[in-house]
């Protein structure tokens, strides 16, 4: 089924210095928008960027009813226009949608709505090797109605943020061993906002610790370590990259599926397992040479130079040559069209 997709008159567009703006401030002109109603998505349309209009009652506002993604798109070494692995995004969104009893969207219209919109939005989109166009597709429930019930009405849209470098230094890190951020049946593996105001309470006083992060372990023994604040969690230990195996617990990352497969790619061995604090603990007391990076959209990969497991602060290795770097690079080469890109990945405009 094709899409016809109304764009309004555009605004001026006023690009400013957006590097010096952080990360999430400055939105671009226009937004993506459609409403769920009567079964169906209707008026599908780009508009100049503005404020919702919804009511004190709508209940996504009380019973959490929502759902996001994150992707971004890139200038290529050609000029030509990449938003990554779109499709590996909409999956990964459905199955959000499901777990949260929300409608999908069409995938014609998901990547036509993608298409568009950044192809309306390219002067948005950094030129800078460290600078990318974030994508923020997210579904609302907006039927105006109190009372714990699944809603029936719905505002899917998409508006978009210029993005730089997320994380200005390596991380120091602590491995959380009271609070959770998700337990078995519940919705760890989904990519919706209650997952992520349950995380700020523990995030907070890990800050007021003066850390930077936290790792999360799992809820029934708290021995088992899950992901690093929002992003997946990966380690570079004898020669093997390590990642905790995807369960209901933990999102699946894509940046971390494409790490997996540039690393195998590259001839590095990899193991998707559980991964203990006590294996990491007896590693460093073992004087081996210990790698642990975030993996994520917003950050790509995120490294950790400290990682505090108790009492103990542990030094991770965040040399030149680190194995996350060449990984990094590797996947650089990729999205900017310099290596061939043998999976399909991007999304060229």
């Amino acid at each position: 089924m094709e899409y016809n997709i109304a764009v309004s008159p555009q605004k001026e567009r006023k690009v400013a210095d957006t590097r010096s703006v952080p990360f999430g401030l400055q939105p671009t002109e226009h937004m993506f928008i459609t409403e769920y109603a009567n079964g169906e998505w209707q008026s599908p349309r780009i508009v100049p960027f503005e404020n919702l209009v919804l009511s004190p009652l709508t209940l996504s506002l009380h019973y959490g009813q929502t759902v996001f993604e994150g992707m971004k798109a890139f200038y290529m070494a050609d000029g030509k226009i990449n938003i990554f692995r779109p499709e590996k995004h909409y999956n990964r969104f459905c199955q959000s949608l499901e777990r949260m009893c929300m409608p999908k969207v069409p995938k014609a219209l998901f990547m036509e709505a993608l298409h568009q919109f950044v192809q309306l939005e390219t002067d948005w989109i950094p030129q800078e090797d460290d600078g990318s166009l974030y994508l923020r597709p997210f579904m609302i429930a907006s039927e105006a109605r109190l009372g714990v019930k699944v809603s029936d009405e719905y505002i899917f849209m998409i508006c978009a943020t210029p993005a730089y470098a997320y994380y200005s230094k390596p991380l120091t890190v602590k491995v959380e061993t009271k609070y959770v951020r998700a337990a078995e049946g519940g919705t760890g593996a989904a990519k919706c906002g209650g997952n992520y105001g349950a995380s700020f309470y523990p995030f907070q006083k890990a800050k007021e610790e003066g850390y930077d992060q936290i790792l999360w372990t799992d809820a029934k023994t708290h021995q088992l370590i899950e992901e690093s604040g929002t992003m997946n969690i990966m380690f570079y230990i004898d020669g093997t990259l390590i990642t905790p195996a995807l369960s209901g617990t933990i999102l699946d990352g894509v940046t971390r599926d494409s790490l997996l497969t540039m690393a195998k790619e590259n001839g590095v061995k990899t193991e998707e397992r559980q991964v203990s604090w006590k294996e990491l603990q007896d590693a460093f007391e073992a004087g081996k040479r210990v790698e642990a990076f975030g993996a994520g959209t917003a950050a790509v990969i995120a490294p950790i130079e400290t990682l505090a497991i108790g009492d103990k602060q542990y030094q991770c290795y965040i040399g030149d040559d680190a194995m996350m770097y060449q990984l990094r690079d590797a996947l650089y080469r990729v999205r900017k069209g310099i290596d061939k890109d043998s999976h399909g990945w991007n999304y060229v405009l």
